[in-house]
């Protein structure tokens, strides 16, 4: 009972990771219909910087706040001046463009940073465990899991109850219409691009205390989160975070009863769903 609690609490931490990476790239896959490969170069972004600012101030707390805004900046100058005039091409061309885009933001993270494996400490008021169901859990991985739960309801509020929301869903369905009633529809997509990112950047951020800092990470999280897109469907707030934490448990559990299998358990689940619903467990199938 131990074993398996612990795996659960390990699965829903993952999980959680997974959510804030797969949610903005669902976001920009799905709503805005760009393939960017380059959204695990925020992630990566965001735990260098956080790294920074941490050694810098002393405080984990203020690299949370801030750590992701670099990641951002990036992201707009991106979209703006390199994705935008590729919105009416086809997606060879992104994925090129993008894939170029890991690179070079790698590139400059080694520069800066270096290639040595860093570690940021985990903020004093989460240090030590709590006993859950039997097992001795970390506090920070509990917090990683009601963080992803705040962050997941914060963005359903955004999506499905604001005016902004309203005008994204707009522009998507119709972006002729939207446009003629007013909604700038290029600029609404760079907010949602930009947005796709910080969510990317805050998730490298809360992961860099467990996952360590190092330059590779962008790549390794980037695989898992578009398994995640395929399973839930594209832009599905709510496909993203139940096949998150799919994701997330078939992994955990993978490695623990099966370790030379956990991956290949990862892409059975992505083929089962694709076979059932190729659009996705959450997506709409389009003609």
């Amino acid at each position: 009972m131990e074993f398996i609690a612990t795996q659960l609490v390990n699965g829903l931490v993952f999980g959680s990771l997974l959510f804030l990476m797969s949610a903005g790239l669902s976001l920009i896959f799905g709503l805005m219909n760009v393939v960017n490969l380059a959204h695990g170069s925020f992630f990566m972004l965001g735990a260098v910087a956080a790294y920074t600012v941490a050694q810098k101030s002393g405080s984990f707390w203020l690299a949370l706040g801030i750590a992701w805004v670099p990641a951002v900046a990036a992201a707009v100058l991106i979209e703006r001046f390199f994705i935008r005039p590729l919105y009416r091409r086809g997606h060879l061309d992104q994925v090129l463009l993008t894939f170029g885009f890991t690179f070079v933001l790698a590139d400059i993270a080694k520069f800066i940073w270096g290639s040595e494996i860093r570690n940021v400490a985990v903020p004093g008021s989460l240090e030590g465990v709590i006993e859950v169901a039997g097992a001795i859990v970390p506090k920070y991985r509990l917090f990683l899991i009601a963080f992803g739960a705040l962050v997941a309801i914060l963005l359903w509020l955004f999506l499905e109850r604001s005016r902004i929301g309203a005008m994204v869903r707009a522009g998507v369905d119709d972006p002729a219409t939207a446009a003629g009633i007013g909604i700038n529809v290029p600029l609404l997509f760079g907010c949602i691009f930009a947005l796709g990112a910080a969510l990317a950047a805050i998730g490298g951020v809360v992961a860099s205390p467990i996952l360590g800092v190092y330059l590779g990470m962008d790549t390794e999280i980037l695989i898992p989160a578009f398994i995640v897109v395929v399973v839930g469907g594209m832009g599905s707030l709510r496909g993203a975070l139940v096949a998150s934490l799919f994701v997330g448990m078939v992994d955990t559990f993978g490695k623990a009863y099966f370790p030379d299998y956990s991956l290949f358990l990862v892409y059975l689940l992505m083929v089962i769903v694709l076979l059932t619903r190729p659009q996705g467990l959450f997506g709409i199938a389009r003609a």
